[in-house]
């Protein structure tokens, strides 16, 4: 076997690990679930651990796209096919992030605003002459 050969083998042992994950991912999610329809929050656990699924999923296969494309056809063509990839993953990852957590992925450390209270009057009110 020679050296093409192998990088070819191990890219598609990668993205056979990111199928895996996306699709295991998608099992132990509904599963993980089951318990959870008498809180209501069924819907919204299912949703943020499909959405981790796919995102390591989508990871594992943009690695093994990386690996297949620099290491065994390093031309042009496959460099620009690979980099319309990549940014197609990469907007779906940012797209999954937003769904599942609310925030952009540069916006990790932000702290969740409260909500104001309606009973609580507003400083503008409570300064007021009445």
């Amino acid at each position: 076997m020679n050296f093409f050969e192998v990088i070819e083998t191990v890219g598609k042992a990668i993205d056979a690990v990111g199928v895996a994950v996306i699709a295991l991912g998608a099992l132990i999610s509904a599963a993980g679930v089951i318990p959870r329809f008498k809180t209501g929050t069924a819907y919204r656990a299912f949703r943020e651990q499909l959405g981790r699924s796919i995102l390591l999923g989508l990871e594992f296969l943009v690695a093994a796209d990386i690996i297949r494309t620099v290491a065994v056809t390093p031309d042009a063509r496959s460099v620009a096919v690979l980099g319309g990839i990549v940014l197609i993953r990469t907007f779906l990852s940012f797209s999954l992030e937003l769904e599942i957590t609310g925030y952009w992925p540069w916006q990790k450390n932000r702290q969740p605003q409260a909500a104001p209270d309606p009973a609580e009057p507003t400083a503008g009110a409570a300064a007021r002459p009445q």
